[in-house]
């Protein structure tokens, strides 16, 4: 299946790196990011949380490694992962030689903690020997004071700079296998610093809204950030950082790339109506039972709820399947087409059945087998509905009569 997102803009081309197993940059999807929140030197506690990461959509999972028990709880998590490990380095140049030691797949620098040319200058010697990436992870809170002061404040152009200078020193040791994020809590900047990083550097990017929150507002700040550089075809991986379980990061990366078509569908996507006066149900409850139940089923597919039957059929036809409420009963749909019409209380519970059954027999073999007096029956209760509610509701053909007599 071809998910290419032809209404976003193209995709800005990088050079390609290698994290592990997963390409990075160039043509290689776009991939997902999180970071364990468990203690590195935890070894049991950080893999479980890395399998629910890898198990929620994350490619690649960060651990954090500011001490010897963090590296020596490496060496035994990086064969054991399922996804590839980078390890996270923030001012102790001895933790980053022992992460490459450790075996990790790859290593994040931040410019503004790990400040010594010769040490920088060390640990792209040591990672390049042993073909090992390097992110420079700029970040708007822990600039550089020398660059802070020159630019007045953590700016684009100062996020874009330290990344340079960092480069620079990689370019004097002659490594080049990089990645660069220049993030920001703040999303006009971090928007700006991507786009002026794009222009500069022909490295992958990764993307992220540094320092995003808790959620909701997390989320609301971290995809209003990534998802306007996505659409501009800029950056090739991404991370939500939020004050959340690290799972949740993982999960809305994964659902942002395929709502975009920018990676193929995983697992489930719910649309569903945000109900109305005409709605015969009470579309919240059974939109939160139906993606609960339809979840846990784990099957990559479409599934529509809609409130009434008047219209939900039809905006929703584009779904693999999807159910709309008539009068006491649902009206069981596969792309736009009623299949069998179930009573209200088994709404739910039929959207599970036959998204299981479409998992093994595919839509048309559904679509084959629908009941044959569905869509009369469905026919009916549009009818019944509309007159209760619908289409003269207000009066319309005495008022259209009305306005056409004024007109003349």
């Amino acid at each position: 299946m071809d998910v290419t997102a032809t209404s976003l803009s193209p995709r800005r081309h990088t050079r390609q790196i290698a994290i592990g197993s997963v390409k990075v940059g160039g043509d290689a999807p776009i991939s997902v990011q999180s970071m364990t929140t468990t203690k590195t030197a935890d070894v049991e506690g950080t893999l479980q949380q890395i399998y629910a990461l890898a198990a929620a959509g994350a490619d690649i999972v960060r651990c954090t490694c500011n001490e010897l028990a963090a590296a020596e709880g490496l060496v035994q998590i990086v064969p054991r992962s399922p996804v590839p490990i980078v390890a996270d380095i923030h001012f102790h140049v001895e933790m980053a030689l022992a992460a490459l030691e450790a075996g990790v797949h790859g290593l994040r620098l931040n410019p503004g903690n790990l400040r010594k040319p010769e040490e920088i200058k060390l640990v792209a010697s040591e990672a390049r020997d042993r073909g090992v990436p390097i992110r420079i992870g700029v970040n708007a809170g822990s600039l550089h004071p020398d660059i802070y002061e020159r630019f007045g404040g953590a700016t684009p152009e100062a996020l874009v700079e330290s990344a340079r200078i960092e480069l620079a020193y990689f370019e004097e040791v002659g490594f080049s296998d990089v990645k660069i994020s220049v993030k920001a809590s703040s999303v006009a900047t971090m928007i700006a610093a991507y786009r002026l990083a794009s222009e500069t550097f022909d490295h992958p990017l990764h993307l992220g809204v540094t320092e995003a929150g808790p959620l909701p507002g997390g989320l609301i700040k971290g995809t209003a950030g990534i998802a306007t550089l996505l659409a501009e075809g800029i950056g090739d991986t991404l991370r939500y950082s939020l004050t959340a379980d690290p799972v949740e990061e993982a999960r809305a990366g994964r659902q942002l790339l395929e709502s975009l078509g920018l990676r193929e569908r995983k697992g489930l996507d719910l649309i569903a109506c945000p109900s109305c006066g005409r709605a015969e149900v009470d579309v919240i409850r059974v939109a939160n039972e139906a993606q609960d139940a339809l979840n846990a089923l784990d099957i990559p597919i479409q599934v529509a709820v809609m409130g009434c039957v008047v219209n939900g059929p039809g905006e929703a036809r584009h779904a693999d399947l999807g159910i709309a409420a008539g009068k006491h009963r649902g009206h069981l749909f596969i792309q736009g087409q009623i299949i069998r019409v179930v009573p209200e209380a088994d709404m739910v519970e039929a959207l599970v059945d036959e998204a299981k059954k479409i998992a093994v027999e595919g839509l048309a073999a559904r679509l084959a087998a629908r009941d044959a007096s569905a869509e009369a029956e469905a026919e009916a209760d549009r009818a019944l509905l509309l007159g209760d509610r619908g289409l003269d509701a207000n009066h319309a053909t005495e008022r259209i009569e009305r306005i056409r007599r004024r007109a003349h």
